[in-house]
């Protein structure tokens, strides 16, 4: 139904309306939960009939707040874009939010990131989160991926639209690989950027992620001649310094990143990785190695700083509830502490124990889960998605989320797929490459023959070189 558009920061350029859905298919007759929608028209004077439909990361993260970055990235050049708030995110009713875990995690940036006390303040905030949410009546079990599809599948039945183009990125590639496999029906073609493949998510694939992606960020400084003779061996400097800061972590009060006033922070093993995998920008990639140096050498500015910038709330909105209830019935189940132990040990030998049992960007999880309480879905969730429907990959080959080989090996089961690795580019691939741009262009025009040409001229920017602290 049309309604009007949510209260973002920025204004929606188009028209909105609400997708009235039940919150659980298999309870008939239970109660309804309401998705906002956001149809931006194309750019074009004559726009192709078969919009483009997005679906946000997380899972939990603001589709509407990625607007202005796909109107950029040119997602609607041609084509009406769509985007739909997922269940319990941002600006659906109910919102899963978790303020409790929130304010954990402006807290967190003081206290040493594994450490066992950390966690049990990390878990009583999660209980407060579960506690409210059920208390409203929130079924937490029905916020998972299988209805999330459907949801979509009931957005294109409500607008009449005979066929749509899927966009999806981080958590929104197994959102679509899912709809497309449950609901293909529609579907004209599939672009899936920064891929999670449904089959193998789970918390020990967080760790070959991590490895690939950090790994491709040394092996492009090797491949450039000033980066390798300024700084010749990063992977042993990484774990000494992982080794290191576990070992007796740094205590430090320094000014945020992004500005603003002294912050406490405690850098050690853990947090340094998930600084590294974080890939939020505040840290580029093109200065790892001038921040590892620096950290290497006494000086760990660049690191505190962005890890001060945590302490900050979030300015965008984001559903803590909906990335529990997705991962604890998803990712989750079906491997121990022990195989993420030992998938942590494959990937980085030699780094601590500490460091290495918890998932990066996850940590604690099967505490959390343990919390969370919601059913094993592995069965029905973690399956390869076979088609033939045209699909696009994309990844870039610097991201330490969803390592960019995930890509291909998506693509083993999708007759009619092109995977493309963007090189020196981290996570959501799009945004930040205008030859991905040009890419998805082709292929949305073209689904079955992508011009994917200007992908083999690319190389990883220059890294940032600063002067050798032995010999000034």
């Amino acid at each position: 139904m049309p309604g009007p558009c949510p209260n973002a920061p920025e204004q929606i350029p188009g028209r909105c309306g609400v997708l009235e859905v039940p919150e659980n298919r298999e309870r008939h007759g239970g109660r309804t939960i309401r998705l906002a929608v956001a149809i931006i028209p194309a750019e074009a004077a004559k726009p192709a009939e078969d919009p483009v439909v997005f679906m946000e990361g997380g899972p939990g993260g603001d589709p509407i707040g990625a607007i202005p970055f796909l109107i950029a990235s040119g997602v609607n050049r041609d084509r009406d874009l769509i985007v739909m708030t997922q269940r319990g995110g941002p600006y659906s009713q109910p919102y899963l939010a978790c303020p409790e875990v929130d304010r954990f995690n402006e807290e967190a940036v003081g206290l040493p990131y594994d450490a066992p006390s950390t966690g049990r303040l990390l878990v009583r905030a999660t209980k407060q989160c579960k506690d409210r949410l059920t208390a409203d009546g929130v079924d937490l079990s029905a916020y998972n991926t299988t209805e999330n599809a459907a949801d979509f599948a009931d957005l294109r039945k409500a607008l009449g639209i005979h066929r749509w183009n899927v966009y999806g990125y981080s958590y929104g590639t197994d959102l679509g690989l899912t709809y497309l496999r449950r609901h293909p029906q529609g579907i004209r073609s599939l672009a899936i950027d920064s891929v999670v493949p449904p089959q193998i998510a789970s918390l020990p694939w967080t760790w070959d992620s991590a490895r690939e992606g950090i790994g491709a960020i040394f092996d492009a400084c090797a491949a450039q001649p000033s980066c390798k003779s300024r700084y010749p061996d990063l992977p042993r400097v990484l774990t000494e310094q992982v080794r290191r800061l576990e070992a007796n972590p740094l205590t430090l009060t320094v000014e945020p990143s992004g500005g603003g006033d002294p912050v406490k922070v405690v850098l050690d093993g853990g947090a340094l990785v998930n600084l590294l995998v974080a890939d939020g920008g505040a840290l580029p990639a093109a200065d790892v190695p001038a921040a590892l140096d620096e950290l290497a050498h006494g000086n760990p500015e660049r690191f505190a700083q962005v890890r001060a910038a945590g302490a900050s709330p979030a300015t965008a909105p984001f559903a803590q509830g909906m990335t529990n209830s997705v991962a604890c019935a998803e990712w989750v189940p079906g491997f121990s502490q022990s195989d993420l132990l030992r998938a942590g040990r494959r990937a980085f030998p030699g780094w601590p124990d500490t460091v290495l049992a918890h998932a990066p960007q996850l940590p604690f999880e099967y505490d959390v889960c343990r919390v969370w309480n919601v059913p094993d879905r592995t069965a029905i969730q973690r399956v390869a998605t076979v088609s033939k429907v045209p699909t696009l990959i994309v990844s870039g080959t610097f991201d330490a989320k969803t390592g960019a080989r995930w890509g291909p090996y998506t693509g083993r089961t999708l007759a009619r797929s092109t995977a493309v690795q963007i090189p020196g580019i981290g996570h959501f691939v799009v945004p930040q490459s205008p030859c991905a741009q040009s890419v998805l262009a082709s292929f949305l025009a073209r689904p079955t023959a992508p011009d994917t040409g200007c992908v083999a001229g690319l190389a990883p920017a220059p890294f940032t070189i600063t002067p050798d602290l032995e010999t000034r």
